[in-house]
């Protein structure tokens, strides 16, 4: 019989102070906003500035195209982290994405990079008449979530709006498997009130894009949580109240 006190591989590596933080939160409660974000910030415990996610459980199936929730928002307070931003384009529009402060501007030479395996980029715009070219990279652009899309506001002839945009912390949403979003809302060193604006913000945001198939209850299950520190779970009634109000 196997020695049942053993315990199984990653067990017990969290450490005391994830258990200090875990024994704050009550697992079985459904947090008020702010009640959850002060907790957050007493919770969060590393020493580094720990980036804080928010997640969202919809009643969605995002195997049917007409349920996909997706799109993107500018946070109010960014996300603590500078992307690095890729322009593909020619000419005077090459020359806007320099003066608008891309990281890398190019054409056909950037997509040969890409296809020699350069990746060092967080997001991709393009101008609408560089798609084809981008196309060649497309199965290496697409599942890294960095290909350019007219609905996320990355093909565009605004390449001056949309650099802006995705310097001050534009981010994208679209719910994964089982319906899952998730998001990075800032950082620890936010503090509680601009995070909490951030949250309410994407939250709005995604109450709004609920398709109109999608039946029952919407926003199931909310959590909020700093990198190393324990979900918190909010109560998502007062969350989909408060995109309403």
């Amino acid at each position: 019989m196997a020695d049942a006190s053993k315990k199984k591989p990653g067990q017990g590596r969290r450490g005391k102070k994830y258990a200090d933080a875990a024994a704050q939160v009550d697992r079985a409660k459904r947090y008020g906003i702010d009640e959850g974000f002060d907790l957050l910030t007493k919770v969060a415990f590393a020493k580094f500035d720990e980036s804080v996610e928010a997640v969202f459980s919809l009643g969605v199936d995002p195997k049917q195209a007409d349920q996909m929730v997706r799109g993107a928002i500018v946070l109010p307070h960014g996300t603590g982290k500078s992307a690095r931003i890729l322009v593909i384009a020619k000419g005077d529009k090459a020359k806007e994405a320099q003066a608008a402060g891309a990281d890398f501007v190019g054409a056909d030479d950037m997509i040969e990079k890409i296809q020699g395996g350069w990746l060092d980029f967080d997001k991709m715009i393009a101008t609408p008449d560089m798609m084809v070219a981008i196309s060649k990279v497309g199965k290496v652009l697409g599942p890294r979530g960095l290909m350019p899309n007219p609905k996320l506001g990355t093909v565009t002839m605004d390449v001056t709006r949309a650099v802006s945009e995705q310097k001050k912390g534009k981010v994208e949403y679209r719910t994964e498997k089982a319906g899952i979003i998730q998001v990075a809302i800032g950082k620890k060193s936010f503090g509680k009130e601009k995070l909490k604006e951030n949250f309410v913000s994407l939250a709005t945001v995604i109450a709004k894009a609920k398709p109109p198939t999608s039946k029952g209850t919407y926003m199931k299950n909310v959590t909020i949580s700093a990198t190393m520190s324990p979900g918190i779970t909010l109560d998502a009634v007062a969350v989909q109240a408060v995109t309403t109000g």
